[in-house]
């Protein structure tokens, strides 16, 4: 190696060095996975290169057998990966070696529990796996240097994994990435052959480019030493073109760590071939947890394209919809052209046959775990389903299907959780119910309280409770569901159909007229602050609430609105009073217009914040009941 020049030494990013510390810490207990996350890191290096080489073959610099090798050397301690793939420039190396170049970063150390086990987890979703070389080696030099670069342009990293790096320019004949660990002491099992092959055969095998150690050759006494030769030790063959009855399932597993760069196994997988006018192959993947940028719909995501097995487009968003963003994998496609583009994909008809066929399989995937595999599903649920939840405004092909694979809480279970399906829902609905009934509020505790579900307690009929922030503007998408309709409680006239017996419509008839007086009176006192009074029919305990009109936005979309700097629209709620309450009959009992009107007022304020809402004019509310309580003591 030539003389060093522009020699530097710089600190590491703040979350480098807490990442540093914590990866070898938590991974500690499998030291091995170093080796893996550097050949997966070569394994994308040789396939970018593979991609650039197409548009500009002299990247290639007449080496144009792209591998990794590994090797080791007892006497020195040390174990050596060397890919001949793209290559890092002086500043590639600064950005990628000493920074977590990467939007959720400050997420990602807020989220550091301390939990070596939990915040192992981190790790792997964040996708920072270099670092993972500190767990077996007290220093680390990477040798690289860009393809097309002049041989002058070759960098040298050095760090011990401390506070700090170095940084030289240095002459390097061949492109591509040269990383030396020298090992702890302790460590020595890793400067090893047969521990390095198992390691590759291990977690490594589907990687699609020969992984090649030393071959073990005897010397023989007397003879010259035989020059060094290479062998393959993994398959080198794409993990996705295999049949699938060839493929274990720690295989797919272990495919799924190198392309989602993730530490943990994944909950479900879908490997087909497409055979006929479109002919692909793909392999779909369910993470076990959600991302750090999953609701950022503007991050980059999607799936690894390969056209006919070479690497085009690491982040190809155009064959999912966008709230099937988690899902990870490999499409292989025969069918478009090596110089294919973002732009163009964007445009393609084949894109198309082949997003709706990838987004049905998915569907079916999580069909297939919530079926099998229910408390799977329901990790699953607690991890993406906010996300499935903008399904059906995205995907009306398949709304139904996306709506049987929703979860909610309900009345018919205690414990708040989102495990009721609609399915569920249905299954246990009462005889001659044709509509399946939810609620949405601010939070569980509110919803599960309201006194609209007073009516449906007393006959038994289950409500959905939904207290997403999305919800709302979720079922304004959804409008049935095995030929049900879905009803807001909340919202305009309650009408219960045949749940309702001929006698209870006439009794809430007679109420109706016989009230007439006190609805009249009640909307002189209430003026402007509604837009009806009436006789409720939903309550049974409580002395009033306030419905919505059933154009009206609810209070998590007229939120959603003010959030986000929009104009309201105005509108009115409808104020229902319970003819039957003892308060109400005090009410209507009054004969002061005065004292009747703050009544009125503090029923009408009571009712808004049962609803969740935030009352308008609060000093008002406060001054008439302190009022009607120092009547009521004197």
């Amino acid at each position: 190696m030539s003389v060093e020049t522009q020699k530097e030494t710089l600190g590491f990013q703040t979350e480098v060095k807490q990442l540093l510390h914590l990866m070898i810490h938590s991974l500690y207990s499998n030291k091995e996975i170093f080796l893996r996350e550097l050949i997966s890191n070569a394994s994308d290096a040789v396939d970018k290169l593979r991609f650039e080489a197409l548009a500009k073959p002299e990247l290639l610099e007449g080496g144009a057998e792209l591998k990794i090798r590994v090797s080791f050397d007892k006497d020195a301690n040390t174990v050596t990966l060397e890919d001949n793939g793209i290559g890092m420039s002086r500043e590639d190396v600064i950005t990628h070696l000493g920074t977590i170049a990467k939007s959720g970063t400050a997420d990602f150390m807020k989220n550091l529990t301390g939990d070596q086990k939990k915040d192992s987890h981190l790790i792997g979703q964040f996708g920072v796996g270099f670092y993972s070389a500190f767990i077996v080696a007290d220093k680390v030099d990477v040798f690289s240097r860009r393809a097309g670069a002049p041989a002058a342009e070759g960098v040298h990293w050095s760090s011990k994994g401390e506070g700090d790096f170095e940084v030289a320019t240095v002459d390097k004949a061949d492109r591509g990435t040269r990383i030396v660990l020298h090992l702890k002491k302790g460590e020595e099992e890793f400067a090893d052959g047969w521990r390095l092959r198992n390691i590759i055969k291990k977690y490594s095998d589907h990687i699609a480019l020969p992984i090649e150690l030393p071959k073990q050759v005897e010397a023989v006494e007397g003879e010259e030493k035989p020059a060094e030769e290479w062998e393959t030790v993994n398959r080198a063959s794409a993990l996705w073109t295999r049949p699938r009855t060839e493929i274990k399932d720690e295989e797919y597993q272990e495919f799924y760590k190198h392309i989602g760069h993730d530490f943990e196994n994944p909950l479900a997988w879908s490997h087909n071939k497409v055979e006929g006018k479109l002919e692909y192959n793909s392999l779909l993947y369910v993470p076990a947890r959600a991302p750090f940028d999953l609701y950022q719909r503007e991050a980059p995501r999607g799936l690894k394209l390969y056209v006919q097995r070479v690497f085009v487009m690491d982040q190809a968003e155009s064959f999912l919809p966008l709230y099937l963003r988690f899902i990870k994998g490999v499409v292989d496609s025969n069918d478009l052209s090596l110089n294919v583009s973002r732009e163009i994909l964007q445009k393609d008809p084949i894109i198309d046959s082949m997003k709706s066929a990838l987004t049905k399989r998915v569907l079916d995937m999580l069909e297939k775990l919530a079926k099998n595999e229910p408390e799977q599903y329901k990790g699953f649920w607690k991890n993406f389903g906010q996300v499935m939840k903008e399904g059906p405004a995205e995907d009306f092909a398949n709304k139904e299907k996306i709506a049987g694979l929703l979860r909610f809480a309900s009345t018919s279970d205690d414990s708040g959780e989102q495990s009721v399906s609609l399915a569920d829902y249905l299954a246990r609905a009462k005889e001659g119910q044709d509509k399946i009934y939810f609620l949405t509020g601010e939070s569980y505790a509110q919803v599960k309280n309201s006194p609209h579900l007073e009516v449906f307690r007393k006959k038994g009929i289950e409500v959905l409770l939904l207290t997403d922030r999305i919800d709302e503007w979720l079922m304004s998408y959804l409008s049935e569901f095995d030929g049900k309709n879905f009803v807001d409680v909340a919202r305009g006239d309650l009408d219960l159909g045949k749940l309702d017996s001929e006698e209870d419509k006439k009794a809430q008839e007679e109420v109706a007229k016989e009230k007439e007086g006190l609805v009249e009176r009640l909307k002189a006192a209430l003026g402007e602050s509604v837009s009806e009074v009436r006789v409720s029919h939903r309550l049974t305990d409580s002395p009033a609430i306030l419905a919505i009109g059933e154009q009206d936005l609810g209070l998590q979309m007229r939120q959603i609105l003010e959030a986000s700097g929009q104009k309201v629209p105005d509108s009115k709620p409808i104020f229902e009073f319970n003819p039957g309450h003892p308060l109400i009959e005090k009410l209507d009992n009054e004969q002061s217009e005065d004292r009747f009107a703050d009544f009125s007022h503090i029923l009408f304020d009571q009712a808004a914040l049962a609803a969740g809402d935030s009352l308008k004019d609060p000093a008002a509310y406060v001054r008439r009941l302190n009022k009607l309580l120092v009547e009521l003591s004197a």
